[in-house]
């Protein structure tokens, strides 16, 4: 009885949901861990279930364990804000701590909200426990919906990233990172609802069944899919590239300072495009840390002369734009043959570092941050073409929402064969964030069947495969040029399929109409 009283008290809810950041990216190793996402999840559909189980206005109950279960998970998941805001931006330690939990205090109304909305439909479904599980795995799902494409979203250290190397990951391609969510939660309510599942009742064994062959089907058409069904005709070569990745290791409080960082990285930078002979070679964010016109006399006139020749293209990342137009955060191409540079503007800025948010510039003018409003590029741009290659880029957390990506498949002869982020994380120092990015890079690989080329300022560069697995990777915050090669692909997954059509709505819709038909199923009840 105390061990109870404990586990349901609002230490263990803290505790729950620092396992459940851990999950995501261990600050140990940084690897994911899918189940202990999925046990700690059980602790909050086990307390919820406690909380339904008490008469009267129990959803009032379930918002405060709810809350605190999102805050602890949602702190502890991107606590490294505070390194950009205090250590980069001069943001008194204080106020910067407490702008950490204020953002994830916030978006845990969503998952406080969705507690409250299961053990209000859960009480009429005390006897049907695996309805039950799947009404907590909808109402979680959005939850984790709405944190994501809400108020421009920020969706990072979503529950379904920690199942990128476990037993859910073939999922992805069917139903993305949000429906592994969905898996992951049902899994975590039925551990909860255990006791309540009528173990000797046939129906129970053969949904069982249903369930595990369902799930032994998708495994096989993903096999047949990738292995089999798109096997390259006998004479073709696969679409194979080598590739350089450049990763400059330039001090996040020097890098945009004229004379130290600025210097440094036009001469590194320079030197590797001019002496690298791969076929491909890509630079970070910012890796030119000044407009085209703003470089030294003649910089920008020898790369084009360089790529201009023959057998090398070049993708890096460099700010675009004049007043008139408004300035961006871009990707420019560089290769033989072409009568204007390849040009990719960010189309997903973030908040606070690419556009100040209205009533919000009384907290930028607190910080030592260079920040601004930049333009917004176009969704679903072009891809750079180079050796039969459709390359994709996406500027740093731009990988963060596949549901944008997969607005480039929409015409399956266009659609990408390989993605390519270009980040700088540098913001957040020698921090779990460079582990979870990579995760979430994976995670898009899995979703799309895609390798992703990523080259970043101080890590995690890498090369991942179709099957999200890292190939090739670069010792962070280190100054190194990662070689290797990647396998372009040109087959189309389920989920970029619905995604380049209805973007995440099925998923939105699913979830409203299971919660609608449980709802009917209690009223009967």
């Amino acid at each position: 009885m105390r061990l109870t009283r404990w586990l349901a008290s609002a230490p263990a809810a803290v505790l729950a949901g620092l396992a459940q950041a851990c999950a995501i990216a261990d600050p140990w190793t940084g690897q994911p861990h899918g189940w202990l996402q999925v046990l700690s999840l059980s602790w909050l559909a086990w307390r919820l279930v406690q909380v339904g189980a008490d008469s009267g206005a129990a959803w009032r109950r379930a918002l405060l364990p709810s809350w605190l279960f999102a805050l602890a998970w949602l702190a502890g998941t991107f606590w490294w804000l505070f390194i950009s805001m205090h250590t980069y931006g001069g943001l008194n330690a204080a106020l910067a701590a407490a702008a950490v939990l204020a953002l994830a205090g916030f978006l845990a109304l969503y998952y406080a909200l969705a507690g409250a909305a299961f053990v209000a439909l859960s009480q009429g479904l005390a006897a049907r426990p695996v309805g039950s599980a799947l009404g907590f795995a909808a109402c979680w799902t959005l939850a984790e919906l709405a944190r994501g494409q809400w108020l421009t979203g920020f969706p990072w250290g979503a529950g379904g990233y920690a199942h990128v190397d476990g037993v859910l990951a073939f999922l992805a391609r069917y139903v993305g990172v949000y429906g592994i969510g969905f898996v992951a939660a049902a899994l975590a309510a039925l551990i909860a609802l255990a006791p309540q599942v009528r173990w000797r009742r046939p129906r129970t064994w053969v949904a069982m069944l249903v369930v595990l062959g369902v799930g032994g089907a998708l495994w096989g058409w993903r096999f047949c899919d990738v292995n089999l069904c798109h096997t390259p005709p006998s004479g073709h070569r696969p679409l194979v590239t080598q590739v350089a990745l450049m990763q400059g290791n330039i001090p996040q409080d020097e890098k945009f300072v004229p004379g130290t960082g600025v210097v440094d990285s036009l001469t590194w930078y320079g030197e590797q495009l001019q002496a690298n002979r791969a076929p491909l070679i890509v630079g970070p964010e910012t890796a030119i840390p000044l407009l085209p016109r703003q470089l030294p006399e003649g910089y920008w006139q020898a790369l084009t002369e360089r790529f201009a020749q023959p057998g090398q293209a070049a993708l890096l990342g460099v700010p675009l734009g004049d007043m008139e137009t408004g300035y961006t955060n871009s990707v420019v191409g560089l290769k033989p043959g072409q009568a204007v540079p390849y040009r990719y503007d960010k189309h997903h800025l973030v908040p606070f570092g690419e556009f100040i948010p209205p009533l919000f510039k009384w907290f930028v003018r607190m910080m030592n941050i260079p920040l601004g409003d930049f333009a917004r590029g176009g969704l679903g741009q072009p891809s750079f073409e180079w050796q039969g290659q459709r390359l994709a880029p996406n500027v740093c957390y731009e990988d963060l929402f596949g549901e944008e990506l997969a607005a480039r498949f929409a015409d399956p002869a266009s659609a990408p064969t390989a993605f390519v982020n270009v980040s700088n994380i540098a913001w957040f120092g020698d921090s779990v964030a460079i582990d979870q990015h990579l995760a979430i890079s994976r995670m898009r690989a899995l979703e799309f069947e895609r390798p992703m080329l990523r080259a970043t300022n101080t890590g995690a560069t890498a090369i991942i495969d179709h099957r999200g697995q890292v190939t090739h990777l670069l010792p962070r915050l280190t100054r190194g040029v990662l070689q290797g090669q990647f396998e372009g692909r040109t087959h189309v997954t389920p989920f970029a399929r619905w995604a380049a059509l209805a973007g995440l709505w099925p998923l939105w819709i699913a979830c409203v109409l299971l919660l609608g038909g449980l709802r009917l199923l209690a009223r009967r009840h």
